[in-house]
């Protein structure tokens, strides 16, 4: 398989101010992300895409090569994640006078995932379906504890006759940490409407995901801990 390696790295976070540079036990936190990309893909094959001349500069430090910066209206707040990697793949797809069967994406929130992990992930994939994307098990289920409020009353998501959490299906939350996506399915469809997807199963430690300065404090518990 042919594919692009797309790492997103906006320099515009909220929560954590310079989030995708901040360092996480030494590493920039894109870092955990570039590792694993530089292991995949040649440097020719891995699209790094920011807005933020600051990111760019420790992404070349750490080794890769930066042809671009994002636009700025694929840059805010409201920007849509699949029109900014197809922007990227469009423009390494040029760059290497080449056309890529699928593309991994690696959000740099997610450090924990392991290239055991991706490389799972990436076997899983073939051209006949639309994704391969990683998830946990959700600790809420729509069957049992989460509810819709409907003229001012809740109802349970979804109905059914269920006395015990462990007798209902099971239901998957995605972790943002991979994604394998066929690349002319997202061409030709909005990620939110693929119907042939699979999914990986990854364990809540490597699920972290990092978005709020608690989530940072989690990463650096476990981190900790985990010495």
């Amino acid at each position: 398989m042919n594919y692009l390696v797309v790492i997103t790295a906006r320099g515009g976070s909220k929560g954590i101010p310079k989030k995708n540079i901040k360092l996480l036990k030494g590493k920039p936190l894109i870092q955990y992300s570039i590792d694993i990309a530089k292991k995949i893909a040649d440097k020719k094959d891995i699209c790094f895409t920011t807005d933020s001349d600051e990111i760019i500069e420790v992404a070349q430090k750490l080794g890769l090569e930066i042809p671009f910066k994002r636009p700025a209206e694929l840059a805010t707040d409201t920007a849509n994640s699949q029109d900014v990697i197809l922007h990227g793949l469009e423009a390494y797809e040029k760059l290497n006078n080449k056309t890529y069967d699928a593309i991994v994406l690696l959000q740099p929130t997610s450090p924990f995932r392991t290239l055991e992990q991706v490389q799972d992930c990436i076997n899983r994939y073939d051209n006949s379906i639309d994704m391969v994307v990683s998830a946990k098990q959700a600790s809420a289920n729509p069957y049992y504890n989460l509810y819709e409020e409907n003229n001012g009353f809740l109802k349970p998501s979804k109905e059914g006759n269920y006395t015990r959490r462990q007798d209902c299906p099971d239901v998957w939350e995605l972790n943002g940490a991979i994604y394998v996506i066929n690349s002319t399915a997202l061409r030709t469809q909005k990620i939110k409407a693929f119907s042939k997807v699979k999914k990986y199963i990854m364990s809540e430690e490597t699920s972290i995901d990092i978005d709020t300065p608690l989530d940072w404090k989690i990463a650096e518990f476990y981190l900790q801990d985990s010495k």
